[in-house]
């Protein structure tokens, strides 16, 4: 993700910045946002570790909104729902993988 994200443009085109802090910034949320979902799970109690996860998943699914919302100039319920079914989206995909095997 970081190294599309540094390759979408040299920032001139959208006025997005610089394209290395792009990646930068891309490739360390991804990482602290797979991370901060997927760490409860050393939890030995499954049940309270997927309540963090869930917590977690709720936490950056609003800071992701936000985020939309305060520097991306999106309403801020349009990027709410933006988020929601994109998480949504992600949630089935990952029920349908793991039911496959």
């Amino acid at each position: 993700m970081a190294f599309a994200e540094a390759a979408s443009d040299d920032g001139s085109l959208t006025g997005r910045g610089s394209p290395v802090l792009r990646g930068i910034v891309t490739g360390v949320m991804t990482t602290l946002g797979g991370l901060g979902h997927t760490l409860p799970f050393i939890i030995p109690e499954f049940h309270t570790a997927l309540v963090i996860a869930m917590i977690v998943v709720a936490i950056e699914l609003a800071a992701i909104s936000f985020i939309r919302n305060r520097y991306m100039d999106t309403p801020l319920l349009r990027a709410a729902f933006q988020v929601v079914v994109g998480g949504v989206l992600v949630f089935f995909t990952g029920v349908i993988i793991g039911g496959a095997g």
